[in-house]
């Protein structure tokens, strides 16, 4: 029995409506959740880099502020280092 031209091509469609069902599902089933995953794992290391930072700059600032002839020099030293560097 001859398949028709219109058989065929109801059979691709079903076959693809098929694929696209299971191609969502298992875009619903795994990978959709390694994606979450992954995205709160990167937003944990940021804000723990976020935080950390935030920790650093406060304890410069308080050793600026506990002894701030020191952070002058320093300040002045670096400042003439990268000056001779630029010449």
């Amino acid at each position: 029995m001859a398949r028709t031209y219109a058989d065929v091509s109801a059979d691709a469609q079903t076959q693809i409506t098929q694929l696209r069902k299971q191609v969502e599902s298992l875009m619903g089933e795994r990978v959709t959740p390694v994606l979450s995953d992954a995205a709160g794992r990167a937003e944990t290391a940021a804000r723990q880099a976020s935080d950390y930072t935030k920790d650093r700059a406060d304890d410069v600032a308080e050793q600026v502020r506990d002894r701030p002839l020191i952070a002058i020099a320093l300040a002045g030293f670096v400042g003439y280092v990268l000056g001779r560097f630029v010449r």
